[in-house]
């Protein structure tokens, strides 16, 4: 038995496809949309269609961007020697809020998975490489996930980029501010423990 018109349900169908909405989020999304003006809908539609058009991935790290090369990239201030690899681009705006990176960035698209079939040349691994060997980067700092896929990927990072001579590190892990121990897992702390500095 079909609950919904037609229309109505392709497009709940098509809400369900964003990443993090269900079928409850869909349904609610949808009717959503149906309750705004025609002219809000338009402009919704108009602002998403512009976005797609506008934003490309830059030539150089991969970051979104109208501009290419981005505007981190384009920085001359920014510090060339340092590249910070990241897995996707809203992890970018995540170390530009922290205020304390003052480097540029490399964007991978992904992380290693081979249970998603993601694989080593399914992320922009070559042109990292091609980075460091056009010279004049001396450190690689590793900012993938703190879970399985983003720890192979580091791996092999390290592995892939050791034999160029430049330093790889890898970002610290372990309890957030504001947390308490006791809730910490063994993992969490152990990760503390090994990325515990000199005060």
């Amino acid at each position: 038995m079909q609950f919904y018109a037609e229309p109505l349900s392709r497009l709940i169908d098509e809400l369900r496809r964003l990443p993090g909405v269900g079928a409850k989020t869909g349904q609610r999304l949808a009717f959503h949309l149906l309750a705004m003006a025609p002219a809000d809908v338009q402009r919704l539609a108009d602002t998403m269609v512009e976005a797609r058009r506008r934003i490309t991935d830059c030539s150089i790290c991969g970051n979104l961007t109208e501009a290419d090369p981005c505007v981190t990239c384009s920085d001359p201030s920014r510090d060339r020697s340092c590249i910070c690899v990241v897995e996707r681009p809203e992890d970018v705006i995540a170390m530009e809020r922290t205020r304390e990176y003052r480097g540029v960035y490399h964007v991978l698209g992904a992380a290693i998975s081979p249970m998603e079939g993601v694989g080593p040349g399914d992320i922009r691994l070559a042109e990292l490489v091609n980075r460091v060997k056009a010279g004049g980067v001396t450190e690689i700092i590793v900012a993938t996930n703190p879970n399985t896929e983003g720890e192979v990927t580091a791996v092999y990072i390290a592995n892939l980029l050791r034999p160029l001579g430049v330093r790889v590190s890898r970002i610290a892990h372990g309890v957030p501010v504001g947390g308490d121990l006791e809730y910490a897992d063994e993992v969490t702390l152990a990760r503390a423990l090994e990325g515990r500095r000199v005060m």
